[in-house]
């Protein structure tokens, strides 16, 4: 029923089986130009740590010297002061320990803020460079990419995985500066305290991170998962948002919660096996610590109370230093506990910046090179030599689904983001699924006007979005006066051809912004001149803001003939060289078809223009008609020759004139076979 294998398919799953060191990657590409603020970070971190190591050694001081009578100038080495400068009373002691200890936790807590500052400051850099360079590249993308791509799963990309490094870098690097310097640091006091006592202390380290060491490789390729789930809940909750119209007319919700309920439990069972994972080795690595804790107390308290060490432990402890083991060991807990958590946000940090350079590392068939020549147009002379393609291995999860499967799986090919590409340019046309163009070669001069006609499936928007390069030919070339179009650059022939497609898209923004898009220094009486020649002016007026009303997102509050009009006047606007019209006045009534078809006749006049139309009326006048058929060209000429002809076009006329019961048998028996590879396909899927 649907074509997309939710449970186990994983579009990422190649791109991240050759991603090497990503998190290496990550930090020596986007993290270079932020090392100040991720050394400021890492410094402040050391001396915020170091500083609340220090009350507890003070408070052993404190407990040794002032209240039990030792030396006080000889408790504090650590302190690099003159003797001269210590107390040497017990109320001058007190108030002086007091004193540092205070001190201590104000200068802790300027370092933690600037400890903050540096960490924030370097992972919200990186998360918006990597987010805005993902998007860059995923945008640069051919159309073959997002034809076996949902745009939840990009969607999950750009946010999920970019917040996940984001939260690693701030506080998963945190937290590692953090653990090491309280465990090197504390080791490193316990043993100047007491070397036996520390190794008690510090026993349970090793096992800690054999322990660490086995979580790692059990939740690495959990977490992939994870990671791969929530993309496809994301890209079913996207298709069902985008389709709820279709949905609600199908009546069909209790059938769609019960798909939702499949992709969420998905999610569900692949996060819990993580979740199950995750929580039985944090309190086992407590618990382990927690080992460490209970066997200082146990050994240093018997030291203490009986005035010299168990079995093999010899000297004295002081009730100071027992203090301070105790309270280090404790400190040492958290950590130590800690240490998990720090392993699982790089774990998942790393399974999200598999699938972010999987993206950026993808390539496409389209020759994007830099020192490619800018197309030069002087007459406006297109020629298609030969020309052959197909949509090879697009039958797959994005493959461009029969209209049963888009009524049971409702779908919006347009991205609900506003940087998404028009809808008609994300997928191949439903009517063109398994196409074939076949070696199909005509030539328009500077000016006039070709016509592609045909019934569905023929192939007739395909050959146009060749022209402009969302798809690259497999055979023969496509020239603008005689430049081969695939050693120009995209930019300067996308620049010189304006495209109005079947499904107007347009962005949330105000009608203005839509009309602008791509000829953003227009003014205004250009836009008024453009929304005119689309005869789209006068209902823009009545419109609440006028040309400052939101459309809605995907111009939803625009019914489907003033959304045609609007991307009329886009185009228009831009005033290129070659204009495409595909279907431009499908969703118009037929007085404003009248009305918007004079002035593209006068748009037309003095430029090079491809139409493709179902109402053949609209393209009778067309200098030259190519009537295509199975991706081939079957008949060429004007509108009064081909009815001479009484070929495919003359039928086809005649079925729009209702002249149905004069077609000849020959042409319905087509229709019927045509019909019939239609449905198998649709009982096939």
């Amino acid at each position: 029923m649907s074509s997309v294998d939710w449970d186990d398919d994983d579009p990422f799953e190649e791109q991240r089986e050759n991603i090497e060191n990503p998190m290496r990657r990550l930090l020596f590409e986007f993290g270079r130009p932020y090392w100040f603020s991720v050394t400021v970070g890492i410094v402040s971190s050391i001396l915020a740590r170091a500083l609340d190591l220090l009350p507890a050694l003070l408070l052993a001081v404190a407990i040794d010297a002032i209240f039990n009578d030792a030396a006080f100038a000889e408790q504090i080495p650590l302190v690099v002061l003159p003797e001269a400068w210590l107390p040497t009373t017990q109320t001058g002691q007190f108030w002086f320990v007091a004193a540092a200890i205070a001190i201590s936790f104000v200068l802790g807590s300027i370092f933690h803020w600037v400890r903050n500052w540096g960490f924030n400051a370097f992972s919200q850099d990186i998360q918006h460079d990597v987010r805005t360079a993902t998007y860059d590249k995923m945008q640069r993308l051919d159309m073959e990419f997002f034809s076996d791509k949902q745009t939840g799963e990009m969607m999950s990309v750009l946010s999920n995985d970019v917040n996940q490094l984001e939260r690693f870098l701030n506080e998963g690097l945190n937290s590692a500066f953090r653990l090491v310097v309280m465990v090197v640091g504390i080791g490193a006091l316990l043993f100047w305290l007491n070397p036996q006592l520390a190794l008690i202390s510090l026993a349970p380290v090793p096992l800690i991170g054999v322990f660490t060491y086995i979580f790692v490789k059990k939740i690495q390729p959990k977490y992939a998962a994870v990671r791969s789930s929530v993309g496809k809940v994301n890209s079913r909750l996207e298709n069902n948002l985008g389709g709820i119209q279709v949905i609600k007319s199908s009546n069909t919700e209790r059938f769609e919660s019960g798909r939702v309920d499949d992709v969420s439990r998905k999610y569900f069972d692949t996060n819990w096996e993580a979740i199950n994972l995750r929580i039985k080795f944090f309190p086992a690595l407590q618990l382990i610590s927690g080992v460490g804790f209970v066997l200082t107390f146990v050994v240093g308290g018997y030291w203490v109370f009986m005035g010299s060490g168990p079995g093999p432990f010899t000297g004295t402890l002081q009730e100071g230093v027992f203090v301070a083991f105790i309270l280090y060991t404790q400190q040492l807990v958290w950590p130590m506990a800690q240490f998990g958590q720090v392993i699982n946000m790089y774990q998942r940090a790393e399974a999200s910046s598999e699938r972010i350079f999987g993206l950026m590392d993808e390539t496409g068939r389209i020759d994007r090179e830099e020192g490619a020549d800018n197309l030069e147009v002087r007459d406006g002379r297109v020629e298609y030599d030969s020309v052959s393609f197909s949509y090879e291995g697009y039958e797959s999860q994005g493959a461009p689904q029969s209209d049963r499967q888009r009524e049971l799986e409702p779908t919006t090919d347009d991205d609900s983001t506003e940087a998404s590409a028009p809808a008609e340019e994300m997928n191949p046309p439903a009517d063109e699924t398994e196409l074939i163009i076949d070696d199909i070669s005509f030539e328009v001069e500077g000016g006039e006007t070709l016509a592609l006609v045909g019934p569905t499936g023929a192939g007739k928007s395909t050959v146009l979005k060749l022209l402009l390069r969302l798809y690259d030919v497999d055979d023969g070339e496509i020239r603008i006066d005689g430049q081969d179009i695939s050693e120009v650059s995209l930019p300067s022939l996308r620049r010189s051809i304006g495209y109005v497609g079947q499904e107007s898209y347009l962005f949330y923004g105000t009608v203005e912004e839509n009309i602008t898009y791509g000829t953003f220094d227009a003014d205004r009486e250009e836009i008024v001149e453009a929304a005119k020649a689309a005869e789209a002016h006068e209902f823009i007026q009545n419109l609440p803001d006028g040309y400052d009303t939101m459309v809605g997102e995907r111009g939803v509050k625009l019914s489907g003939g003033q959304r045609q009009r609007v991307a009329i006047a886009r185009a228009v606007l831009k005033d290129p060289d070659i204009l495409v019209l595909d279907e431009a006045t499908s969703d118009v009534d037929t007085e404003t078809e009248m009305l918007i078809q004079r002035s593209i006749d006068e748009l037309t006049e003095n430029r090079t223009t491809f139409a493709i139309a179902h109402r053949l009326s609209t393209i009778k006048d067309a200098d030259t008609i190519v009537v295509l058929e199975g991706g081939q060209i079957v008949e060429r000429g004007p509108h009064d020759e081909l009815l001479e002809n009484d070929g495919l076009y003359a039928h086809l006329w005649g079925v729009q004139a209702g002249e149905i019961d004069e077609l000849p048998q020959e042409f319905i028996e087509r229709a019927q076979r045509r019909t019939a590879r239609t449905q198998a396909r649709n009982t096939d899927d």
